[in-house]
C-alpha cells in the first residue's frame, strides 16, 4: 500500500562530507586488510560502495549472484532478479564502481572464493552461501562506526542517500530516480524531491534578502 503521507526524515540520509568519510574509511580498512591477507574489511568496502553506487535494498544486495553484473563497452549495469513485489529491473552504475567490481572479483578468485556465474556475489564465511541481510547491515555498521558516523544510520540510509544524490546529479529527473530505485509509484520517489528542492533553497535565500540583521 502506498504511504502517501510518508516524509523522509533529513536524519535518514548522509551528507556529502559523510559519504566521502565513509568511503575513505572503508577504502583504508580494505587496504590494511589486503596487506595482512584478511578479508572482512575488503568485503565491507565493497558492500558500502555497492550500496552507494546502486541504491539497492539490502535484500536485493544479499541476493546478487556474480552473473547479475554486466560490464561491457555499452553499459555498466546489474540485474535485480527479485526486487520488491517480485519485479525485475536493470540498475545502471558508473565506471568507477565497475572498476571496483572487477578488482573485487579478482580478489575473490585470489582468495579462493567461488566466482562463477551462479555463485553469490557476497559470500558468507560462515555458511558458504549468500551473506544475510543482517550480516550486510553489520558490515555497514562496522565501517560507519570507524568513520564516526551517527549510530542512527543503517544501510538503508545509503539507499536514501543515493536517491538524493542521483536526483541532484540527473538535473532533478524524478522519473530517472524512480526507475533506478524500482518504485512502482512516482509518489514514492517524490519524497526525495521534497528534501532536495533547489527552487525552495533559492527562494529562502532571497527571502528578506535586503535585510542585513535583525537588531
Amino acid at each position: 500500500m502506498l504511504r502517501a503521507n510518508w516524509v523522509l526524515d533529513p536524519g535518514k540520509f548522509l551528507s556529502r562530507e559523510e559519504v566521502d568519510r565513509l568511503l575513505e574509511t572503508a577504502r583504508r580498512r580494505a587496504e590494511a586488510a589486503l596487506a595482512k591477507g584478511l578479508k572482512v574489511a575488503v568485503r565491507d568496502y565493497f558492500v558500502v560502495d555497492l550500496a552507494l553506487s546502486t541504491g539497492l535494498r539490502v535484500a536485493e544486495i544479499a541476493n546478487l549472484k556474480c552473473k547479475d553484473i554486466f560490464l561491457n563497452d555499452r553499459m555498466c549495469a546489474l540485474l535485480v532478479r527479485n526486487g520488491k513485489g517480485g519485479k525485475k529491473r536493470l540498475v545502471r552504475f558508473n565506471g568507477s564502481f565497475g572498476r571496483h567490481y572487477e578488482e573485487y572479483v579478482l580478489w575473490k578468485q585470489a582468495f579462493g572464493e567461488p566466482a562463477g556465474p551462479g555463485d553469490p556475489l557476497l559470500l558468507s564465511s560462515n555458511t558458504g552461501g549468500h551473506m544475510t541481510t543482517r550480516a550486510i547491515e553489520k558490515a555497514f555498521k562496522r565501517t560507519a562506526a570507524r568513520a564516526s558516523l551517527p549510530s542512527r544510520y543503517s544501510i538503508h540510509c545509503l539507499r536514501h542517500t543515493y536517491a538524493c544524490e542521483l536526483y541532484r546529479a540527473s538535473g532533478y529527473n524524478l522519473r530517472l530516480v524512480q526507475k533506478q530505485l524500482g518504485h512502482a509509484h512516482i509518489a514514492t520517489t517524490q519524497v526525495y524531491a521534497d528534501v532536495v528542492e533547489p527552487d525552495m533553497q533559492r527562494a529562502l535565500q532571497r527571502l528578506y534578502a535586503p535585510r542585513q540583521g535583525r537588531l
